[in-house]
């Protein structure tokens, strides 16, 4: 593993952070589609919105959303179009983000029971 400085694993991190798809992740009516799909499969957007408070129209652009982030495709059949998971992309993008923040945990945020267990240090980290 090659030695990485926190400022590079911290950036790695913050870029990994800060990309289209974890934006389309942080909002709740995306999730409740994501929801949708997962229990239900392909499905077209009538399925998709039936239930849930927005519109159609809303419903459909949150899964424009998704679908150029890379969360979700979508293919005609007709004249409607089905949505379902990008499974392997989605799984590629969560393990680089689980990457990066393997990365940065060392030098950054060892969690509760590394500090407990090491010397309490009182300066910044570099």
């Amino acid at each position: 593993m090659v030695d990485v400085t926190r400022q590079q694993a911290a950036n790695r991190c913050l870029a990994a952070l800060d990309t289209a798809f974890m934006s389309a992740l942080c909002e709740p009516a995306r999730c409740e589609i994501l929801r949708r799909l997962i229990l239900n499969g392909r499905s077209d957007i009538g399925a998709i919105a039936s239930g849930m408070p927005q519109d159609r129209s809303v419903v459909s652009r949150h899964l424009q959303v998704l679908e150029r982030a890379g969360v979700v495709s979508g293919a005609k059949v007709g004249r409607a179009t089905y949505y379902e998971i990008e499974g392997p992309a989605v799984l590629a993008k969560l393990e680089a983000l689980a990457d990066a923040f393997r990365t940065l945990i060392p030098s950054c945020c060892p969690g509760s029971a590394m500090a407990a267990a090491a010397p309490h240090d009182t300066q910044t980290r570099s």
